[in-house]
């Protein structure tokens, strides 16, 4: 097997709806497998299946379209090692790289131009326990860190890791679990608290509900 082979379950242009580049086109790399089994995942699709395609090849695909932002994900991206040569190879080309992970593997060697939005998982996703805290030591500036709340426990639970972490020094996206806690629900909260965090919800699921591949 070439060692600059990756398992691809799709590469597809839409709307960012998540994280601060909310709303800039952007161009979809979401890699095949994922250790983690979230109990409201919304991409189960990609756990599996998939095809292999050689770095260059996924590189020259995001070229065909005129966008400057490219998105790595999954899945869980970093689950295939050659992850991080396909995330430096698209830095190297020019385009402003995020990659949506988990957290609760390595980023220690994540090329530091990537802007990586760190997932960490709260109670009610099931796999809180795979939360890996000293990846916090390895984050810069322009990385994020977002909760997604399926209730009011995993929203306390959040509020309190932000202060055992001091969470506030990155930007903190708050995030409702799609069609399970009402959006306005999460904001009065946010409001009431008066949290130095971001609201957000998945735009491109008001706009074209779970299609895969939007």
């Amino acid at each position: 097997m070439s060692e600059n082979r990756l398992k691809i379950t799709e590469i597809f242009h839409s709307i960012q709806g998540e994280s601060d580049l909310a709303g800039w086109p952007t161009v979809f790399v979401r890699l095949t497998g994922c250790p983690l089994r979230c109990v409201w995942c919304d991409t189960a699709y990609a756990f599996h299946g998939g095809e292999w395609m050689e770095i260059d090849e996924i590189v020259d695909r995001v070229r065909s379209y005129p966008v400057r932002h490219v998105c790595v994900t999954g899945g869980e991206p970093l689950a295939q090692k050659r992850c991080l040569a396909l995330l430096k190879a698209l830095c190297d080309a020019g385009f402003c790289v995020s990659l949506e992970t988990s957290g609760a593997l390595p980023v220690d060697a994540v090329d530091p131009r990537v802007i990586k939005v760190l997932d960490l998982k709260a109670p009610g996703s099931g796999e809180q326990e795979r939360n890996r805290w000293e990846n916090l030591e390895h984050l810069s500036d322009h990385d994020q860190i977002k909760f997604v709340i399926a209730d009011r426990a995993d929203f306390d639970w959040a509020v309190e890791r932000m202060g055992e972490h001091r969470l506030e020094r990155w930007t903190v996206l708050f995030s409702p679990v799609w069609e399970q806690l009402p959006p306005a629900r999460l904001a009065d909260w946010i409001l009431t608290e008066q949290l130095p965090v971001r609201f957000q919800f998945q735009m491109h699921k008001l706009l074209w509900g779970e299609t895969p591949g939007r």
